[in-house]
């Protein structure tokens, strides 16, 4: 783990000297695994409007042709897959890593009995929503007019509650998380494992990508943060959401000149064969 002691100061990914740290993905068992919101989709105030930007969806679909590309996001799976755009992605792991998985049927139980009182609490809040994504939940507060004010709130009205639930805030969110539950983290181990990952690209924005980003460096995965901050764990950073498609464009030119190089290799070798015979 990259401890606020021990790391070095991120760099960005896009920097011509980090090239090489990219090629690193253009071998065969490279995977590329993106977060959505935040990532691939900019952040939005109504949640149910998030969507990629016409030009991120074509670059991503093409990225997705021409490397293994995975999703591990905070929305339900039933709820991002239709946000893809139809790109061929090897894997969407949803719920910051718990959905799919076996035995989370204690987890829905207890979201279950706590959503009602979750309703109940902000019933007279509605800059306040709560989504129930059956694993867990997660307080809303972008349309709030005070979001500090709107956080502390939140925070505050949770404390009162004794779950087996642990609190991880986000971007104008507070996600209620069952314990016992794998999170982000443990949902990338899980695929690398599934996909036998060599070099591993991953790219958030969030409190619970961090999960990711402390993973010792010796995994082998090159952790990207949208947005660039002094405490986290990430090696690199995009500047803004919208980078993310300067890093997709980055993507698709290693991986076609990787193509020429090989196809250069190919015809070299085929005419060496020719001219010997």
């Amino acid at each position: 783990m990259r401890t606020a002691a021990t790391r070095a100061p991120m760099v960005s990914v896009l920097a011509i000297e980090q090239r090489s740290v990219l090629q690193q993905l253009t071998d065969p068992a490279g995977l590329a695994v993106f977060d959505f919101d935040g990532t691939l989709a900019p952040l939005v105030q109504d949640r149910n409007a998030a969507v990629m930007r016409s030009a991120t969806a074509i670059l991503f679909r093409q990225v997705c042709s021409m490397y293994r590309c995975a999703i591990i996001t905070g929305r339900a799976i039933a709820d991002v897959q239709p946000r893809l755009a139809d790109a061929a992605v090897v894997a969407i792991i949803g719920n910051h890593g718990m959905e799919p998985s076996l035995g989370l049927e204690s987890c829905a139980n207890d979201v279950a009995a706590l959503y009602p009182q979750l309703l109940a609490l902000f019933a007279a809040e509605p800059a306040f929503e709560i989504e129930n994504k059956t694993y867990s939940l997660t307080v809303h507060y972008r349309r709030h007019a005070f979001r500090q004010k709107a956080r502390l709130t939140v925070l505050r009205s949770l404390a009162q509650f004794e779950t087996n639930m642990r609190l991880v805030e986000g971007k104008c969110v507070v996600n209620l998380v069952p314990l016992a539950a794998p999170n982000k983290g443990d949902a990338l181990e899980t695929l690398r494992k599934a996909f036998r990952a060599s070099a591993t690209l991953y790219v958030g924005d969030d409190v619970t990508d961090e999960d990711v980003f402390e993973l010792p460096e010796a995994t082998g995965v090159i952790t990207v943060r949208v947005g660039q901050r002094k405490k986290s764990a990430a090696r690199f950073f995009l500047r803004t959401q919208r980078d993310i498609d300067s890093l997709l464009r980055r993507m698709i030119t290693l991986r076609s000149s990787e193509q020429i190089h090989e196809d250069s290799t190919s015809s070299a070798h085929r005419d060496e064969v020719g001219s010997s015979t």
